[in-house]
Order: C-alpha cells, then structure tokens, then sequence
C-alpha cells in the first residue's frame, strides 16, 4: 500500500502551489506509476488530480490502481464526471472492476453512460461475477489466435494485439465462435518455421477454470500448474478471460491475512488496517472477545462457588486475565500483518498507538458492562463489584497496547515479530494484570 513519501512531498506541493504543469508531467512520466502514487499519498484528492492531469489519460489509468481502494473511491467521488469516463475505458478491466465493486451501485449506474459501449459491456459482464469467483479476478486483456494461420502471420498479428493484452506470453487459439481450443507460447511462435500453422504448434489440453468457480480454486491449479496466467471459460467453453499470476498473489496475500486474523479470534477487516472503520474494527473484534469473555465468566462461576474468605475475588482471576491477554493478542496479530503486507511501516508508530487507545477503550467498555453485571452475581455489594469492570478495562487497554508496541519494538531490533510478540503479550499481561487487579481491589475494597 502507498504511503507519503515526506521527501518528495514537499517538492510536490510547491509545483502544485507554483502551478509548474511541467514538473509535475516530468514527474508523474518518468517516476514508475507506483511510485508516483506513494509520493502523492500525502497530496488531498484535489492536489492529486491536479498531479494526474498533468498526463494524458492512458498515463493517469495506469496510476490509479496504485492507490488504495478506498482512496480511490475518494478520487472518483470528488471528480468531473465526464473525466471518469475516459478514464475507466483507459484502466485495465481487472482493476477496473475491483473499484467499481467497492463504489456505490448508483453512482456507477450514473457514470457507465460516459464509458464507451464496448468497455460498458465488458464492465458490466465482469460486475455480473460472483464477489470471490474466478470471474471477479479476471481480465479480458488478453491475446488470441485462429487456429489454420501460420506461425509468421500470427507474429505479425500480435504485434497488433500486444498493446491492448495484460500478458502475451500464453496465446488462447479459439475457433469461430470463440470457443477454446489450445493454446501456444510466444516462445514457440518465434522458433517455429514461419510457415508452421499455429494448429500444428497449440497444445490442445488447457487447463482452465469456469468464471463461477471460487478463487481458491484458481490459486490452487495456477500454483499446481505454475502457470503465469489461466484461462477462464464460460459453461459453453468459451474464452472469457484470463487470470495472471498477479491477481492470483493478491489473492493468496489476502487469504493469508484473513487465516492470521482468524487465528487470532478476529473476523478479518478485508482491507487495509489504517484503513479500516474503528467501529467496525471494534465489531470484529468484540464479537470474538465477547466469546471468549463467556468462556472465561464459566470457569469463574465454576471457582466461585469454592469456599474462601475471598473465593470471590480470586473466582474472576481468570476472566480478567484472560480480557487482556486475549485483547493483546488480536492487536499483536493485526499490526504483524499489516507491517508484513506493507500496510504500515514503523514510520506509522504514532498512528498505530492512536488507533489502538481508541479502539481497546471501546472493548474495555464493552466487557466491562456485562463484568459489572457478573460481578454483582457474587460480590457483597455494588461497591466491591466495582472492581471487575474498572480492572477488565485497565487490563484491556493494558494488553492491546502492549500488543501493538510489541511488534513494532521487536520489527525495529530486526526480530521476527510473528514469531516473539504474542508469547510476550501474554506473559506481560498475565503479570501486570495480576498487579492490576490487586491494586484496584486494594484502592476500592482497602486492605
């Protein structure tokens, strides 16, 4: 994921404020489009704009895609409708699609009539695909051929279709009605005989996936396979589309950042964790702390009916540890996946600090109303009950602080965070927890 770039930040901003159109076209032309959208991160989407129309189109939809998804509906909100238009025809259709997904579906019915008619087709075939399905990934930049014509005229014919092909390395031979019947590498088109009929150097058995099939299927045949790029069919065998291995990486990252967050009892944020709502962060990882708090109250009501003068207080030892830990834990395991997945660096320290102070004081308050209410189920009196939910709140922020410093101390001595931080979280909390529940039933209760 982009991120400001403050070297060249500042250099920007003065073009913008000194209006230098050919400085900003120097930079957004010759830098890698990547990187221009990492060094105008920082920019506001009207600064951005100003940089993008120091370009033609073409140039700017190769840019675009290189923002975040969530900056880019920003973009796009803020623009002149007849410019998105052109724009969209310009973005490749892969890219194009994962955006207009995440726009709202009226907006987009607004601005497809700006979109030529063959683009809007192809936009709307790909938008018709199953949300995770082969369909939604694919792109239908790619190259093809007649079977009967020679090796010689199939060169002279690419030479045509490369510009407008995400990947030419794999050519799809399709009859008349499009219908896949082989394919052949470029590679094997420029060895051949010039006078070799494409027919004759096609392998005939291809290995594709039909557009409705999930995206796990696909990962799993091009990883079999080691394939740059799949084909993708319609039920009739029709070509549609193609899968590269890109895609493909995006999809097997994204996989593997929703196992980590599952691992660690949080339902995954399916974008990047700066971001990600704080209420819908906080959903997502109270409605497992909540589970994991009713897990915890049934081995204190288990403890509490043990006799001791204080069988009481030590019955909720394990509840209110097991708050900060478990708390420690999912915030350990959502910053190692971001810094590993680049949606931040250690440079975002004061960010991540900020967002973790607002979000464990929601989950504090959250477990710390039903503490309360177990809590009055065995304590004396209101008063002593006190003492739950003021220590679930402490140990809470207590835990998901030190959960999300951890990593990023750790990151900074050239550990693996993955591998030290939570057995950390874990021992640091329980320790402190302790002290902190002693300490507060001590200041309500007295000695």
């Amino acid at each position: 994921m982009p991120t400001a770039n403050p070297i060249l930040l500042p250099e920007l901003r003065l073009m913008l404020a000194e209006h230098d159109t050919a400085g900003l076209r120097e930079v957004a032309e010759e830098l890698h489009p990547a990187t221009v959208a990492e060094f105008s991160e920082g920019l506001d989407n009207a600064e951005i704009w100003r940089l993008l129309d120091a370009v033609p189109v073409d140039r700017q939809a190769e840019i675009f895609p290189y923002y975040p998804l969530p900056r880019q509906v920003d973009l796009f909100m803020v623009a002149d409708r007849p410019h998105l238009g052109a724009l969209l025809e310009w973005m490749a259709p892969d890219s194009r699609d994962d955006l207009l997904r995440d726009l709202d579906p009226e907006f987009v019915e607004e601005i497809l009539p700006l979109v030529a008619k063959a683009e809007r087709h192809d936009i709307r075939m790909l938008l018709s695909c199953p949300e995770g399905s082969a369909g939604s990934m694919m792109t239908t930049e790619y190259a093809s051929l007649p079977a009967e014509i020679t090796a010689g005229e199939a060169i002279a014919r690419l030479r045509f279709q490369a510009p407008n092909s995400e990947s030419i390395y794999y050519i799809y031979v399709l009859d008349a009605e499009r219908r896949l019947l082989g394919f052949v590498s470029l590679r094997d088109l420029i060895l051949a005989r010039p006078t070799s009929l494409v027919a004759e150097l096609m392998q005939k058995d291809v290995i594709a996936v039909r557009v409705e099939e999930p995206r796990e299927r696909v990962v799993e045949q091009l990883a079999r396979f080691d394939f740059i790029a799949i084909p993708v069919i319609d039920d009739r065998g029709r070509l549609v589309g193609i899968v590269t291995h890109d895609d493909v990486l995006d999809a097997v990252r994204q996989e593997a950042t929703d196992d980590a967050q599952r691992i660690a009892a949080i339902a995954p944020l399916g974008e990047g964790y700066l971001e990600a709502a704080l209420v819908s962060m906080t959903w997502k990882r109270g409605i497992w702390l909540t589970i994991l708090f009713a897990t915890a109250a049934v081995t204190a009501m288990v403890l509490a009916r043990w006799k001791s003068p204080h069988e009481w207080l030590i019955a909720f030892i394990p509840l209110v540890i097991a708050s900060g830990g478990n708390s420690g834990n999912q915030a350990a395991t959502l910053v190692i996946t971001a810094l590993s997945t680049g949606d931040c660096t250690l440079g975002d320290w004061k960010r991540i600090l900020r967002r973790e102070f607002v979000v464990c004081l929601m989950l504090g308050l959250l477990l710390a109303i039903p503490g309360f209410l177990l809590g009055l189920a065995y304590a004396p009196n209101p008063l002593h009950a006190l003492v739950i939910p003021a220590t679930i709140l402490s140990v809470v922020m207590v835990g998901s602080l030190v959960g999300c410093v951890l990593p990023l101390i750790f990151r900074s001595l050239g550990l693996d965070p993955a591998l030290m931080s939570n057995p950390f979280v874990s021992a640091i909390v329980d320790v402190v927890g302790i002290v902190i529940y002693i300490g507060i039933a001590l200041a309500l209760l007295g000695s």
